[in-house]
């Protein structure tokens, strides 16, 4: 089974508060982004995130320019069918692969990724995805990355994952990005189980400034 084809059966056949990653209130997510980006006017991307209420919790902080990026037709549906059309016309949803997809360079502010990228556990497909942040992100931008921490779980709906500390994670990304801070969230699953989350914010530096 291809990765769309297994993301579409999760969500297919799972409500969205029965998958592991559920969060009732991605209070993590929103903190770290209202941190870095206190303009409600920046555009956020919201990379694969399936039928996470992060998107609802932005537009009720005031956010105007939000994107949302799945594999799964089946989660952005949901997503745009929950959402009252007042706050609808402010999302723009996207059914893509954000290994593949072609955004449109300098036109993110901050990219938000938790859980995503951990899935990533071949080496081609970790330097494609940052190529993708280099490219979508204007410089001076923020990307903030949720993944597994060292101490969570070696597997996720099925699939294997990589887990990360916050200098692994940073050093995958290289010396444009600098690092700004690290946090560690341990996230209740729905059936009570316990996953401990590292999380990294980055600034991109200008191409001109990169470290040597």
């Amino acid at each position: 089974m291809d990765s769309k084809a297994h993301w579409e059966q999760v969500y297919e056949t799972k409500r969205s508060d029965e998958v592991s990653w559920y969060q009732a209130d991605p209070t993590t997510s929103l903190a770290l982004i209202q941190r870095v980006a206190p303009d409600r006017s920046v555009c956020i991307l919201d990379v694969g995130a399936g039928t996470s209420l992060l998107v609802d919790r932005l537009l009720a902080a005031g956010y105007a320019r939000v994107t949302v990026l799945d594999l799964s037709g089946t989660a952005l549906k949901a997503v745009g069918d929950r959402l009252p059309p007042e706050l609808r016309s402010r999302v723009k949803l996207i059914e893509a692969d954000v290994l593949k997809t072609e955004l449109p360079p300098h036109s993110v502010d901050v990219w938000h990724d938790r859980a995503v990228f951990h899935f990533l556990i071949e080496r081609a497909d970790r330097c494609a995805y940052v190529a993708q942040v280099q490219r979508a992100l204007r410089p001076g931008g923020h990307v903030i990355v949720s993944t597994f921490a060292e101490d969570g779980p070696t597997t996720c709906s099925g699939l294997p994952v990589a887990r990360y500390d916050s200098a692994g994670l940073h050093a995958i990304f290289g010396a444009r990005f600098e690092l700004l801070d690290s946090v560690r969230e341990q996230h209740i699953t729905p059936s009570g189980g316990r996953q401990a989350f590292q999380y990294c914010v980055c600034r991109m530096r200008a191409a001109s400034s990169q470290a040597a």
